[in-house]
């Protein structure tokens, strides 16, 4: 498995045996074709409060806390990659997506010990599908695979 934040699996019915002390949040592909969608999916997903926004400012604000979750690990699980977000024009928004994901996971990594917050390792595991993996290539982001 490359050290990377975005892996890639096929095998969706291992994960928990695979990242046994993770928290995973699970959007399903499937009920998040729409950015609406995909907001109301992942607040579920990541249990974030009630307060918390349906924009992009939000869904940033929230997964660079993520306090309210225990676990130093945590993953995104987006299921049915090929059907995430099909719904939007074009894959500006996606795109957008992918880069906060990164962003905060990146962020994570480098956090001091002396910082208010605990610490946490954040990755997001797509369902394998051409669609993400062209996605993530033709942007030349790394990724890795779940064996």
């Amino acid at each position: 498995m490359k050290n990377t934040h975005f892996l890639l699996t096929s095998d969706t019915e291992n994960l928990k045996s695979i990242f046994p002390k993770a928290f995973i949040g699970e959007v399903n592909g499937q009920k998040a074709t729409s950015m609406k969608e995909f907001h109301e999916q992942i607040g579920q997903a990541l249990q974030f409060p009630d307060y918390s926004g349906k924009n992009l400012d939000a869904l940033d604000e929230m997964i660079n806390d993520l306090e309210w979750i225990e676990q130093e690990e945590v993953i995104i699980y987006i299921s049915h990659s090929s059907d995430w977000l099909s719904k939007e024009k074009g894959d500006e928004r996606i795109l957008t997506i992918l880069d906060i994901f990164d962003a905060t996971a990146e962020d994570w990594k480098w956090m001091d010990e002396d910082d208010e917050s605990s610490k946490k390792s954040l990755r997001i595991i797509f369902g394998d599908s051409d669609r993400i993996r062209t996605m993530l290539e033709e942007q030349e982001i790394p990724f890795g695979s779940v064996a």
